[in-house]
Formats: C-alpha cells, sequence, structure tokens
C-alpha cells in the first residue's frame, strides 16, 4: 500500500487498464509508478465494492472514493467527539486564549477524546476550509501599498556614540511588485507624509490608489466601512490627485501584496545590512536604496522579468503626472477664538477677524504659514513666528475703537500736546517720563486731551499751566480745575478793546 492514496483519476486509469485493455498488474504497475502491491491492493478494493467496468457515468469521484474506501467498521463503542471548532475559533480571537488551553478544556469535558497534534491538525484543516483566500487583480498604476517594517534599523550618533532605531516604510506596487523603502526616526505624521513625498518622487508619477495600514498617522479613527483619514494625509492626497483607501482593520490579507514586500526587504535588505554601522540617516538610506535597486532588478521566475521592467512596461504608463511642487507638510488644529481675537499656536498668537470670537477654527500650521479657516473660507494668514510667547496682530483684524488706540505713540501723543500748547507739552513729558514705560502714561494723556472737547484748547492750556506748577500728573486733577475755574487766573489777559472810530464820537482828547 503506498504511503498516500491515489487520485481517483489514477485510480479510474488503473481500472481502465485492467479490464478495458487487459494489462497484467506488473505492466500497470510500471506504466502507473506503482508497487506490483499497490496495484494489486487497488483491484482486490474494486472487487470488495463490487465495481464493473465501465464504472457509471453517474459515479462521481467521492462515491467511488466511499465505496473503495469505507472505513474500518465500528466496534460497537461510540465514537469520540469532535470539538466544536467555530467555538474555538471564535475563542482563540480572544486575549490570552490559546490553543493548549482550548485543548485541555476540551479533555476535561471528553476524557477520551483526541490527543492535542490531533487538535491542532483537525482545527487547521477546518480553517482552511472556512477561510478561502480570495486573489486580487490589480489594475496598471492602480494601487500602492504602504507599511512599516516590524524591525528597524540603527543610526549612530558619532558624537556621543548612542544608537537611534529608524522606522522602515515599505511601498510596494500593485500590478509590477515595484518595491520602495525608506529608514525614517519616526512613524510620526511628519515622517509619515515625508515617506509619501518621497514614494512619488522614486515612481516618478502617482498611482489613482493609496491602501495603508490602520496606524494612527494614517487613520485617525479605524472603521470597517467608514474609516477617519488623518486631515493632512487627506489634503496630501488631494494634493497629489490620489484616494486613500484604508485595509479593513485586523485584515492583512486587505494588503498582503505590501506584507510580502516587507518580508523581502527585511530579508534581501535588511539582513545584509545588520552588520554595517551607519553615523547618518542620508547614508543609511543611502545604502537601503542601492539595495532595494538590486532587488527591483532581480528577475522572478514566475514572470521571467524583474520588477523594475514589469513597472516600467505595466505601471508607469498608467500613472499620473506629478504636480509642479511637492506637498509641503503642514499640520492642523482646531481653535477656538479668544476675546482679543487670537488664537494659540506652538505658544505663539495670531490674529484673526474680531467678528469671529469665541468661534470655532480650522487652523493649518506650515513651515512657514499660518492660516485660518471658518467653514472652511480662509479667514487670516501670517508668516509664522520664529520665537514663543509672541502676538501678531493685523490690523484690519482689530475693531475700530482698537484700532485707533493702538495707532497711539509716544510721537503722536506730544505732537497732539504740541496743538494744545507748550503747558500742555510739558505736562504730557512729565507723565510719560515719571513712568516706567512710555506707553503706562497713555491712558492718561488720552484722557486728558478728551477733555478738551469740552473746556476748549485755551483753557485746557491754562489748566496745564497750574496743573504744572501744582505738580498735578492725574487726570482727576486736571479735570477738577476745570469745574472750579481755577484755571482762569491762569489765561492771557485779553486786550483792551479799540473804541470804533466814527465822526460823531469825540474821544477823551475833547474835554482837554
Amino acid at each position: 500500500m503506498p504511503s498516500e492514496r491515489l487520485s481517483m483519476r489514477r485510480i479510474r486509469e488503473l481500472l481502465r487498464l485492467k479490464y478495458e485493455n487487459g494489462l497484467p498488474g506488473r505492466v500497470i504497475a510500471t506504466a502507473l509508478g506503482l508497487s506490483k502491491g499497490a496495484v494489486n491492493d487497488y483491484l482486490q478494493r474494486a472487487l470488495a465494492a463490487s465495481l464493473s467496468w465501465p464504472l457509471p457515468e453517474d459515479l462521481t469521484d467521492t462515491a467511488l472514493e466511499r465505496r473503495l474506501f469505507p472505513g474500518a467498521p465500528g466496534a460497537g463503542a461510540p465514537a469520540r467527539p469532535e470539538p466544536n471548532w467555530a467555538y474555538v475559533d471564535s475563542e482563540l480571537r480572544r486575549k490570552g486564549v490559546t490553543r493548549s488551553l482550548l485543548w485541555q478544556e476540551y479533555r476535561a469535558d471528553h476524557p477520551e477524546g483526541f490527543g492535542y497534534a490531533w487538535f491542532c491538525d483537525r482545527y487547521d484543516i477546518w480553517k482552511g476550509r472556512v477561510s478561502a483566500t480570495m486573489r486580487q487583480r490589480h489594475g496598471a498604476g492602480e494601487k500602492v501599498f504602504v507599511d512599516y517594517a516590524g524591525d528597524t534599523l540603527d543610526v549612530i550618533d558619532p558624537a556621543s556614540g548612542v544608537a537611534t532605531a529608524m522606522k522602515l516604510f515599505v511601498a510596494a506596487m500593485g500590478a509590477s511588485s515595484l518595491v520602495y523603502a525608506e529608514a525614517r526616526p519616526s512613524e510620526g505624521l511628519a515622517d509619515w507624509i515625508g515617506c509619501h513625498v518621497g514614494l512619488f518622487a522614486f515612481l516618478g508619477g502617482v498611482p489613482a490608489m493609496i491602501v495603508c495600514d490602520n496606524l494612527k498617522s494614517g487613520v485617525t479613527k479605524p472603521d470597517r466601512y467608514e474609516p477617519a483619514i488623518n486631515r493632512t494625509y487627506q489634503e496630501m492626497a488631494r494634493h497629489y490627485g490620489t484616494s486613500v483607501v484604508p485595509a479593513r482593520p485586523y485584515k492583512p490579507r486587505d494588503k498582503a501584496k505590501v506584507e510580502q514586500s516587507v518580508l523581502l526587504v527585511e530579508r534581501w535588505v535588511m539582513a545584509r545590512l545588520r552588520n554595517q554601522c551607519f553615523f547618518s540617516l542620508a547614508a543609511l538610506n543611502g545604502a537601503i536604496a542601492d539595495l532595494v535597486g538590486e532587488l527591483n532588478a532581480r528577475i522572478m521566475r514566475a514572470y521571467g522579468a524583474s520588477r523594475a521592467e514589469l513597472f516600467a512596461q505595466v505601471d508607469a504608463p498608467a500613472l499620473k503626472a506629478l504636480p509642479a511642487e511637492p506637498y509641503a507638510f503642514a499640520t492642523w488644529k482646531r481653535c477656538r477664538v479668544a476675546p482679543d481675537y487670537h488664537v494659540e499656536v506652538e505658544g505663539c498668537f495670531y490674529s484673526v477677524p474680531y467678528r469671529l470670537i469665541r468661534e470655532a477654527l480650522d487652523v493649518r500650521i506650515a513651515d512657514r504659514t499660518i492660516e485660518a479657516f471658518h467653514k472652511g473660507e480662509r479667514v487670516a494668514s501670517h508668516a509664522r513666528s520664529p520665537g514663543r510667547r509672541g502676538h501678531i496682530t493685523v490690523a484690519d483684524h482689530m475693531p475700530s475703537a482698537h484700532r485707533r488706540h493702538a495707532a497711539w505713540t509716544p510721537a503722536r501723543m506730544m505732537a497732539a500736546a504740541d496743538k494744545i500748547g507748550p503747558a500742555a507739552a510739558a505736562l504730557f513729558e512729565a507723565i510719560m517720563t515719571d513712568r516706567p514705560h512710555p506707553e503706562q502714561g497713555f491712558r492718561t494723556c488720552l484722557g486728558i486731551l478728551a477733555l478738551e472737547r469740552t473746556y476748549g484748547q485755551a483753557r485746557m492750556e491754562a489748566a496745564c499751566r497750574r496743573a504744572g506748577l501744582i505738580k498735578a500728573r492725574s487726570v482727576g486733577s486736571i479735570r477738577s480745575i476745570l469745574q472750579t475755574g481755577l484755571d482762569r487766573a491762569f489765561l492771557d489777559p485779553e486786550p483792551e478793546p479799540q473804541p470804533p472810530r466814527h465822526g460823531n464820537i469825540r474821544g477823551r482828547t475833547y474835554f482837554h
């Protein structure tokens, strides 16, 4: 008896050679590559099953196998129970549950049950029946699959000797399987976007779709049906005219192309660099690019061509053209406008129109610019401040009263005092000199200027003259001088009016 059962097709051929051609067992054994004992065993099984030649047309391979191999007759003892494989499969999905634990529970319920090796083998067979694999077909230039490798490569700081682990980004084209790899310091958003910019530059074009894993840099909310894409990632996709399609959570087969490419990169790139030391990220990426180039140039036996050749023939002509400029990285932040009509970004404050106070804005933070959007409309744009705790304010964003107040400077304040008179100018200069900073005296000076509208320029100058003598420096003191009339003693005397010249008026010389 052979170690492996023949297929029903070969058993049918054996029976045909015997009963239709009348060949002896030795010739049949030579023709089919079997031993004489194996041929005789199959013929005996056919006789025991009362099979005649030709076989009935409606006899299927399954029915033929059951008749030739009916199994050993039962000895009267009940068959050993099989586990509920659906229950085993669902329990294995729970954290900490192992096959060994489930087998022990099975044997506790059925002491006469099967052993552990049989338990594992039968579960694998059942799993293979219920978990079919769908073959995926990828059109030219349609998809690029992206992911990070699980292993890392080190870059050593030449000054301190400290090694820093670098993450390895891997991408694979769907149709040609062309591989791209790049090392980055982290899996953060900035490095994630930077890897894509490098990928599109490497490809020389843009695929229609990006299939990614559900890492936080790309997908803010994993969901089987409606995943939430990171806003910066989505903006980058719009810039290149492509779209992001995340794989389903916990479904690595959705991106099997890049999973296989990660394995290739780990074996053909990372393993070959394991004994080398790199002192800069640029040197590491240079070595990776050389080895990836060799990997893409290797001939694939199944296709008789390399990945680079297939990419040039299939994928490259179907890619979209690159935009004129590569994507400039920027992040987004949700901000609420403060009562001083500013939003805070990384410790610095930027103004927006005052009418948006208490409104929620979307702020785009780029390397050089800060942009604020309200309901999709850009309402403010600023050059990014290099420092922290600063305020950047645009005059058009301020209320009119605030603009008028902000327009006052020491020079403008002194010019307004000069229009009143020298006493007012001396008083204003004394007020601003007495304060640690001139602007601390602005409100006092503005209050004094406001009194001019009520009392006039002459009385204001006289009041300032009196205030200078008594060293008064407050708005209240000036107001009190004006209200009590103490300024009148300091008014310049008015000239005596001249009598009108007329022939009927004799004048004082007449009485002499």
